[in-house]
């Protein structure tokens, strides 16, 4: 667990891994944010969170003062980021870049193949992707850019 406070008097951000419990507050967040949402919540069900964090990968949530602000979970099995978002009112503090580094770091000490993931192109989590050196490989499905991080890049970081 790591405990990081921005500034004096504030709640302290507490990154850690994620657990079955923590899944209703997962969901929460998941329907909460204003890009890539899903067309339909049930499309990602409990039991689908439950798999990608117990069997398929890990998960990591960020919370303040024991709500669940972001979480990530990355799947072992596809070499791919499942998840990686933040509640809305909680953006721009630094919570998506950590959760995200702290996936990848977990991911690159299991395994040396590339991770991909896709998202909708003019969004912030396509310039955030870019941002943390990701590089567009081409198309996922019709609607989505597919982006990949190799070991080499995320190790020179």
């Amino acid at each position: 667990m790591i405990e990081q406070t921005a500034k004096e008097n504030t709640p302290k951000f507490i990154f850690r891994e994620a657990t079955i419990e923590d899944i209703p507050q997962i969901q929460i967040v998941r329907n909460a944010v204003k890009e890539n949402m899903l067309s339909n919540p049930n499309l990602v069900t409990d039991a689908d969170c439950v798999e990608f964090i117990t069997v398929r990968g890990k998960g990591w949530v960020c919370e303040i003062e024991n709500k669940i602000v972001g979480f990530s979970i990355v799947d072992l099995i596809e070499n791919n980021i499942w998840a990686l978002f933040v509640d809305p009112d909680f953006d721009k503090r630094g919570i998506g870049k950590r959760l995200h580094d702290m996936m990848l770091d977990w991911y690159f000490k299991q395994t040396t193949k590339a991770v991909w993931l896709g998202t909708a192109p003019g969004t912030r989590a396509e310039k955030f992707y870019r941002t943390a050196g990701w590089r567009e490989i081409g198309m996922h499905g019709a609607k989505e850019i597919k982006f990949e991080m190799c070991c080499e890049d995320w190790t020179r970081k």
